[in-house]
């Protein structure tokens, strides 16, 4: 008899199994592993099991509906849609931990969007310097945003809602003032317009790829040796195997694709120049686009920050409950304050990318949907409402659903109704993610996981 049926009786409830599942180790095999992970999945502990399930699902259907769907081109499209509504929800990822909510961080990102326009071709300022001042501008109204929050102890709902109204007056001041163009201001950077447009060469997707897998292996290989030096409970060594095999399969295929040349014109043709015909070279398009690049460095960079630090671990504490981490000596008001700041930083970056995937900025920039879309990514992913539970990583998997939902219906569905059966799937989705998320707090609650 393993380990996991010895240390529970058989006459408790399942209830009591899931509780207990929490506590028992997971080095006595992949049969006690896979066992222990299905009492916390039955116990509500579900995590982004639901959203990726859902993602495979909807790409297996619109691949087979739409043959086109599965393109070399579309999957690079589907990388790059979906890159300013990951980036913006990885920021609240950190605000929602809390429990607390940013209406503002769309056109936050705007602003920072319309300020690195201005910089650049309003005043000529170089790249660096451009993009480094969205960057502080997001600093600023992330600190703005916290003191507000956290010192004046304003409910983040009423602060962000006033946020969102003001900065859209900022973003109409931004480009109807200054020097250069009005109204509609226009990048005319190289490096800034191909951070979104842009392709690295196809030597550094698998560079990037061979980074990605050797620094998963040695991240969950070391971590598991450090767990068993310590006496702690630890994945066997091959369900690790497993899930690197897993991620460098599908790196090696999603660059081996991505660096195929995915351009219409693939061969030579023949065009009409001022009268003559004449036959020009194909064209080529390949490689990883460059917003893959961001997304990882990003994506690495927050994990790291919530699992491997102790300040995740006090926003994880602050957000499971903020009384106990007050009195445990954890500075809860320096902990919300700082993941507005976190939050705005990394609205700045989606304020970057939005701006070049248009090439230009207007007085509209981050509003309307950039907002829902980016809370519905970071929700639909597995990140709670209610705070307390979630991770970076939550927003690439929710992100990626809703551009799949969104890419793939614009291929079924044509005509007048296509864009409102769009929104009407992609509300259905989130409101089931959320009674997913509510009716998993309420089993982990019952079941002692909570």
């Amino acid at each position: 008899m393993s380990e996991l049926t010895k240390s529970v009786p058989e006459e408790q409830g399942s209830d009591d199994m899931a509780a207990a599942a929490s506590t028992i180790p997971m080095a006595g095999g992949i049969q006690d592993h896979f066992r222990t992970y299905m009492q916390r999945v039955r116990g509500g502990d579900m995590g982004s099991l639901p959203a990726t399930s859902g993602l495979i699902v909807l790409v297996a259907f619109f691949w087979i509906a739409h043959p086109s769907f599965g393109s070399l081109g579309n999957l690079a499209n589907l990388t790059q849609q979906s890159s300013t509504s990951i980036t913006l929800a990885m920021g609240l990822v950190f605000v929602l931990l809390l429990g607390e909510i940013d209406l503002a961080a769309g056109v936050a990102a705007g602003v920072c969007g319309c300020t690195m326009a201005r910089v650049s071709a309003g005043y000529n300022w170089p790249w660096p310097a451009a993009i480094l001042a969205a960057v502080v501008t997001g600093v600023v109204i992330g600190v703005l945003t916290g003191l507000l929050c956290a010192k004046v102890r304003i409910p983040s709902f009423v602060v962000t809602l006033a946020l969102f109204l003001a900065f859209q007056g900022v973003n109409l001041w931004l480009v109807n003032n200054g020097a250069g163009q009005k109204g509609n201001v226009s990048i005319q950077d190289n490096f800034i317009n191909s951070l979104y447009n842009g392709e690295m060469a196809t030597w550094g997707g698998w560079l990037l790829a061979a980074a990605v897998v050797a620094g998963y292996a040695a991240v969950k290989i070391t971590g598991q040796a450090k767990r068993r030096r310590a006496g702690l409970s630890a994945e066997p060594i091959v369900i690790i195997g497993v899930k690197i095999g897993l991620l460098a399969v599908i790196s090696i295929v999603a660059v081996y694709l991505l660096n195929e040349n995915r351009s219409i014109n693939k061969t030579s043709h023949v065009v009409n120049q001022g009268g003559k015909l004449v036959r020009v070279p194909g064209e080529s398009l390949q490689g990883v686009p460059w917003v893959v690049l961001i997304i990882v460095v990003l994506l690495v960079i927050s994990t790291f920050v919530l699992t491997r630090t102790p300040y995740g671990r006090h926003v994880y504490a602050v957000g499971g409950n903020a009384e106990a981490a007050r009195r445990a000596g954890i500075p809860t008001d320096r902990i919300r304050l700082s993941v507005f700041v976190i939050n705005s930083f990394l609205a700045s970056i989606a304020g970057v990318l939005l701006a070049s995937q248009h090439r230009s900025v207007d007085a509209s920039q981050g509003a309307g949907l950039t907002l829902l879309l980016a809370v519905a990514a970071a929700v639909i992913g597995g990140t709670s409402l209610f705070g307390g539970k979630g991770r970076p990583m939550d927003a690439v998997i929710g992100g990626l659903v809703l551009t799949v939902i969104a890419n793939g219906m614009s291929d079924l569905i044509s005509g007048n109704n296509g864009s409102a059966y769009q929104y009407i799937v992609t509300g259905g989705v989130l409101l089931l993610a959320a009674a997913v998320d509510a009716l998993s707090r309420r089993r982990a609650g019952s079941s002692g996981l909570a």
